[in-house]
């Protein structure tokens, strides 16, 4: 296994082909030489006086329209004390919305790109660093800096809605009818503590694979890294292996959609064997050794202390394991539980082996500000939110089980699964990787079912999903994608730089409905399997 440091954030969002938008028209907006001198006064405008959120622009400008975007005003600046943003607003056509974006690993960057397609759709749009600088994968940040920690936690996302509310009002002169949320990773993250915290920034929110309890990832994460390497940091389980491995999880569970398509469309409730994968006497490579065995099993159940005690639902999911060579470093392990919880002290020279499965995570209560596991959302549901998480089903960084578990808990706390689903709907979308990529209908434009579900009551009953071609992501990935070794890993990278709505001349290998959690599709046996409309919706108790 590689060590890579990769991970989606709100890039694979933004999918498959555009709907027809829910907004009610263009808003009217001022000629272009007004609106360039009204974007250049912005830069001596304050909001100093936004109610928890002092709001200081540092810089403006009227970028004109290129590559098929909008002309739009850019305004940069920050929110006090150190929470740096850019906010878009489209010159012409606004729609009459706000739209925050969420970003990546941890931060430390404006994932201002993100905003090209809602731009594009007519949002004014806003994405944030978080309260610091730093790099993708780097907790050095945090260390004695109480502000960050809490920034990054759930404030930065808060005043970031804040203050593109005012400064909108005043660019427009008029308030935003709608404002949204939008992101995956620490994106999703973000937006699960929004409906929890916060449940007035946003009349929608789409959270995508998000940490479920940041300190609770990180414990996930050394134990896939203790499971998966030996003392001296190398894989036990080389590629041959993991083939192996992944061949007895379809043989196993393949068919569980009613098709044999590489695909498992459930993967909570798969079971491999690995009985007849051990070696026998006089067997070569083809098999697993004890110690082998062992890692395998151990990154499929997830932590748990010494006496078998889970600590957390579910482990790598079967089907996801040709992508088990991408670990989230364990350097950002480490920096996390150094530096990024107050009062959380660690030995010199600490490493990710050293944590104590037994009793350190009794210790993370510390780090209540990262903790976004609260089910009662009785808040944003009165508040009139509504809420889209997604996940994929072969997701290796951040876990499906955590985030199934917070969804069921959810339903229990909320009234059951039907009053849950009037506002918080759960789509596992099988065979997808993390945020993007994989194996199965990855490609979906979730906004326009947002868009739909708030401003006119369509509750999403199923998502309509893409798998584009293999071969055409090989094609065009770029460098990122062509310094990953695998061909899993280069189609994952490959995925991720797929700028969508999605051009209709990208071939499309097959498409699949996504019903919400815990209903599955499955093929009718009639028809050709790779249009959606051959598959319906089927109890999960009825899938096998």
């Amino acid at each position: 296994m590689r060590r890579v440091c990769f991970r989606a954030a709100v890039i694979g969002t933004f999918a498959l082909g555009r709907m027809t938008s829910a907004a009610d028209g263009p808003q009217s907006t001022p000629p272009h030489n007004t609106a360039q001198s009204q974007c250049k006064a912005m830069a001596g405008d304050h909001f100093s006086d936004v109610p928890d959120a002092p709001t200081q622009v540092t810089h403006t400008g009227l970028i004109e329209a290129a590559d098929g975007g909008p002309t739009y005003c850019q305004i940069q600046g920050y929110i006090a004390p150190q929470v740096g943003f850019e906010l878009r607003l489209p010159e012409r056509s606004w729609n009459g919305k706000l739209i925050e974006v969420g970003c990546g690993g941890w931060c430390g960057y404006i994932p201002v790109e993100a905003c090209d397609d809602p731009l594009a759709r007519g949002y004014a749009c806003i994405a944030s660093d978080m309260g610091h600088k730093g790099t993708y994968n780097d907790v050095l940040w945090a260390q004695h800096n109480l502000q960050a920690q809490i920034d990054f936690g759930y404030r930065a996302t808060h005043v970031v809605a804040l203050a593109g509310k005012a400064i909108a009002e005043r660019y427009y002169r008029a308030a935003p009818k709608h404002s949204y949320f939008v992101g995956c990773s620490t994106g999703g993250y973000q937006g699960v503590m929004e409906a929890q915290r916060f449940a007035w920034d946003f009349d929608g929110i789409i959270a995508g694979a998000p940490d479920i309890d940041e300190s609770g990832a990180n414990i996930r994460s050394t134990w896939i890294a203790r499971s998966a390497l030996d003392a001296t940091g190398a894989p036990l389980l080389k590629r041959q292996t993991l083939e192996l491995v992944h061949a007895a999880a379809l043989a196993s569970c393949d068919r569980d959609d009613g098709l044999r398509d590489g695909i498992i469309g459930n993967s909570r409730d798969c079971r491999v064997d690995l009985h007849p994968l051990l070696c026998r006497s006089g067997e070569g490579d083809t098999c697993l050794t004890p110690s082998q065995a062992d890692a395998v099993n151990r990154l499929y159940s997830g932590p748990a202390t010494s006496r078998g005690e889970s600590l957390y639902p579910g482990g790598l999911p079967p089907g996801s394991e040709l992508l088990w060579g991408v670990l989230w470093p364990t350097s950002a392990v480490e920096q996390y539980f150094k530096y990024g919880i107050s009062g959380y002290s660690t030995s010199a020279g600490w490493k990710y082996t050293d944590f104590a499965f037994d009793r350190d995570y009794q210790r993370v209560g510390l780090a209540a500000y990262y903790d976004n596991s609260n089910p009662d959302l009785r808040k944003f549901r009165r508040a009139g939110g509504k809420l889209i998480v997604y996940h994929g089903g072969s997701d290796t960084i951040d876990l499906p089980g955590p985030v199934i578990d917070y969804y069921e808990t959810a339903e229990r706390t909320m009234g059951g699964r039907v009053a849950t689903q009037e506002f918080f709907r759960l789509f596992v979308i099988p065979g997808m990787n993390h945020c993007t990529g994989g194996d199965g209908a990855w490609a979906i434009d979730y906004l326009p079912y947002l868009e739909a579900w708030v401003e006119r009551g369509e509750a999403p009953a199923k998502l309509i999903g893409a798998h584009v071609s293999d071969e055409y992501l090989l094609r065009h990935s770029k460098a990122e994608a062509d310094q990953m070794q695998t061909r899993e890993e280069k189609l994952w990278g490959a995925a991720s730089e797929i700028r969508l709505p999605l051009d209709p001349t990208i071939p499309v290998t097959f498409r699949r409905p996504i019903y919400p959690y815990p209903v599955l599709a499955r093929y009718s046996g009639h028809g050709d399997p790779n249009n959606a409309e051959n598959f319906f919706a089927v109890d999960p108790k009825q899938a096998r």
